[in-house]
């Protein structure tokens, strides 16, 4: 029984410093463009975690202050093995960038000029914003699901026009909608509470 619970420790740690150890080394363009990753290694490949989950804990990492991608992979870590994991899991996940940017940053100028970095850069850039196009999809298509196609596209627009016309820091756009799910839900399970209730004294 010890020899199986190690063996399962042990594999978890691989799995979470090889996974994100990937996500840290192929994630391009800051913390937005590794989220997919992320989801890909957490929800489709390892299944740590649902997509609802993943979709939650997403939203509450936006809030915080930090980068996403660091919180993210901490969080994955706690999750699966308490402190320890979330060190290892943070320490994969940056350690590649930390290596790269000591061992370039002698020869950083020369790149910013290059042509040829210049090309890869533009050849990249479609990519990520095919990676986040999808995962934006995934979830605006479980929020029309789950509320419906008008409220969906409502809630869409008062986001946008929060974030992109009013100017209010997505972070507190976050916690509006937050606070405004807690209502929700307990508001309707309150009224449905109330129905059945009443639902004996129809029958009498």
């Amino acid at each position: 029984m010890t020899d199986s619970i190690q063996k399962t420790s042990k594999q978890d740690y691989r799995d979470l410093s090889w996974a994100m150890l990937k996500t840290g080394i192929i994630g391009y363009g800051g913390g937005p463009s590794v989220i997919p990753l992320i989801q890909y290694e957490a929800v489709t490949k390892y299944k740590w975690l649902d997509q609802s989950e993943f979709g939650e804990i997403l939203a509450l990492a936006n809030a915080l202050p930090g980068p996403i991608a660091t919180k993210m992979a901490a969080y994955l870590g706690y999750r699966l093995r308490k402190s320890p994991g979330a060190l290892i899991a943070l320490l994969s996940h940056i350690m590649p960038t930390a290596l790269a940017m000591v061992a370039l940053i002698s020869i950083v100028r020369w790149l910013s000029g290059s042509a040829v970095i210049a090309g890869m850069i533009g050849a990249v850039t479609p990519v990520i914003a095919v990676m986040l196009g999808v995962m934006a999809y995934e979830f605006a298509n479980r929020a029309v699901k789950g509320l419906g196609m008008t409220a969906g596209l409502f809630f869409f627009l008062l986001a946008f026009l929060m974030m992109n016309v009013i100017h209010i820091h997505p972070a507190i756009v976050i916690a509006l909608f937050i606070a405004y799910g807690i209502v929700h839900i307990r508001t309707v399970a309150y009224l449905k509470s109330k129905r059945k209730e009443r639902m004996p004294d129809k029958g009498n």
